[in-house]
């Protein structure tokens, strides 16, 4: 019993962190939230604690995933602010 409910904490902190990255998702916080509430419900009568394990690691690279797309976006507008008017002055 332990162990499943360390899992539970561990899947409802990912979600909890998936749904606050979710907040900057390109297409909108209302469709990330509705994905992301959709694919933690098709697994939600998962029991086997190493396929829980896996799903875990998958929502992790997930969110590593979107840490690298908001850092690439948020580089690019800097670059781009800082950068554009270098063109013009050669």
């Amino acid at each position: 019993m332990k162990m499943a409910n360390t899992l539970r904490g561990e899947v409802l902190n990912l979600y909890k962190n998936l749904l606050y990255l979710g907040r900057e998702y390109p297409k909108g916080a209302d469709y990330f939230k509705r994905r992301l509430k959709n694919a933690f419900l098709k697994n939600k009568d998962v029991k086997d604690p190493e396929k829980i394990k896996e799903l875990i690691g998958r929502g992790e690279f997930v969110m590593k995933e979107l840490e690298a797309l908001y850092f690439l976006r948020k580089y690019r507008a800097m670059k781009q602010r800082y950068y554009s008017d270098t063109k013009d002055t050669n």
